[in-house]
């Protein structure tokens, strides 16, 4: 079985930065891909920011030279500056993983609130 935990959630002013984590467990062997998305109630999930395992990362436009995803381990990170009202959402990760025993498996985190506001 394989957990993911997101942290770093909260509220921020407008402008501001936060920096979320998001740390991967269990019997991994490795992470192909952890992808950060973001979702409004009512709206669809976004994707937000992708690392893979080469290290490469995508952005989504909207947050493009504002955030940075880096990874450091099983653990991935958010960075967010310059934050909008518009960013104001419930932020999840998502591992694509291969576990012990060779599958291939995508496991979510429980998401962590962000809430930008003055």
């Amino acid at each position: 079985q394989v957990q993911l935990v997101e942290s770093g959630g909260g509220s921020v002013q407008p402008g501001g930065s936060r920096r979320l984590s998001c740390a991967a467990s269990g019997r991994i062997l490795m992470i192909n891909s952890i992808t950060w998305y973001r979702q409004e109630p009512g709206s669809d999930r976004q994707l937000v920011a992708t690392i893979s395992d080469d290290g490469s990362t995508k952005y989504a436009d909207s947050v493009k030279d504002r955030f940075a995803i880096s990874r450091e381990g099983k653990t991935v990170c958010l960075q967010m500056n310059s934050l909008k009202p518009e960013a104001t959402a419930n932020y999840s990760c998502v591992a694509d993983v291969v576990e012990v025993g060779r599958r291939r498996s995508a496991y979510w985190g429980q998401g962590t609130q962000v809430t930008i506001s003055s």
